[in-house]
């Protein structure tokens, strides 16, 4: 079953397969998560899913992701994975 937008009423469409998105870890403290202090973060794994999106609103979101990271940040090449994507999405949460 493809994932379901509830407000569109509409299945949501896979744009990108091999989506790449970075875990972030507080730096110190319990930072607010999402977008209220970036700051406070950084980058923790690299993980890759599927982008689907919503045909009506746009919305989107990433799912069929691996059950291990593709690099966790103890690793000698985490740099390179930070970037394999241009616009590598960054998800401020624990």
């Amino acid at each position: 079953m493809k994932p379901i937008c509830v407000p569109c009423q509409r299945f949501y469409r896979p744009t990108k397969n091999g989506r790449f998105f970075t875990e972030m870890s507080p730096k110190s403290g319990y930072p607010k998560p999402g977008r209220a202090e970036p700051e406070a973060w950084k980058p923790y794994k690299v993980w890759a899913g599927d982008e689907w999106t919503c045909p009506d609103c746009g919305s989107t979101i990433i799912v069929g992701v691996g059950r291990k990271p593709v690099a966790e940040h103890y690793e000698p090449d985490f740099d390179k994975a930070l970037r394999y994507d241009s616009d590598q999405p960054s998800i401020n949460d624990c």
